[in-house]
């Protein structure tokens, strides 16, 4: 997609494009739409991270939380410059997130508890290592899709347990939003050439970001839940303002 203006950036040199003209609004921002829909994804990242450390989560959950607003930001200089470097930064927060993931959802009932964060860390390590080396196309996708179904099995388990019902619409919610996300990804990624013919692109990528952005928020305040009800902290999920749903929690005087 040659559609530039002027490139601050130089060449593009990442091996993907998406479907957005390139250098329309700014000659610093390749893909301006893709770019600036990653600012609500780092907004509710905040949130949450501000919830968790507020209520005195495990530092698991902030880590999380700082770790979708490092996602974002690489997702921003990616879709900004359109450079391999900057794409690597965008890829690689997304394998680590997911063994982020992995960890949080496995971890409460794993018997050897130390050994599952170090292999985590050497495996997320070895992988920065080969990415930053060697370029990852369909592979990197296949890696990736693996990683989050070996994350449903556990997420259905929690949520076929969970009794409360405002926990349950954030599992909903959470599923609702990766299926429309991922329904705008394939779209933006397959039928570019049908989407550049309409009057106007309804920018599917920049849609699953924003999308993706609430997916990650309501995940994490139901795997807060989830992680609460097992600490027996009485967790509660209510609403800010009426709109933003957050786990508020009740330890006991002992904790």
């Amino acid at each position: 997609m040659e559609d530039g203006i002027s490139s601050f950036w130089g060449p593009v040199t990442s091996t993907i494009e998406w479907c957005e003209k390139n250098y329309v609004y700014s000659s610093y921002i390749a893909e301006f739409f893709n770019t600036m829909s990653n600012i609500p994804c780092i907004l509710l990242a905040l949130i949450g991270l501000i919830s968790s450390l507020g209520q005195r989560f495990e530092k698991r959950f902030s880590v999380l939380h700082v770790s979708n607003m490092i996602l974002a930001i690489g997702s921003m200089l990616y879709h900004a410059t359109l450079q391999h470097v900057q794409q690597q930064s965008d890829e690689t927060p997304m394998v680590w997130e997911m063994l982020l993931y992995i960890y949080i959802l496995y971890s409460p009932d794993w018997h050897y508890r130390g050994t599952m964060p170090t292999f985590l860390f050497l495996y997320g390590a070895a992988f920065a290592i080969v990415h930053s080396q060697f370029r990852f196309g369909i592979g990197f996708k296949v890696h990736y899709v693996i990683l989050c179904l070996l994350c449903i099995p556990r997420m259905y388990k929690y949520y076929i347990y969970t009794e409360d019902v405002y926990a349950k619409r954030l599992a909903k919610l959470y599923a609702a939003t990766l299926l429309l996300g991922s329904l705008c990804w394939l779209c933006d990624r397959f039928f570019c050439m049908e989407i550049s013919g309409w009057p106007i692109n309804p920018q599917g990528h920049a849609l699953w970001h924003v999308l993706m952005g609430f997916n990650s928020y309501f995940g994490n305040t139901f795997l807060m839940f989830c992680r609460a009800q097992q600490r027996g902290w009485t967790p509660k999920v209510v609403n800010t303002m009426g709109i933003l749903p957050y786990v508020k929690i009740e330890k006991p005087k002992t904790q």
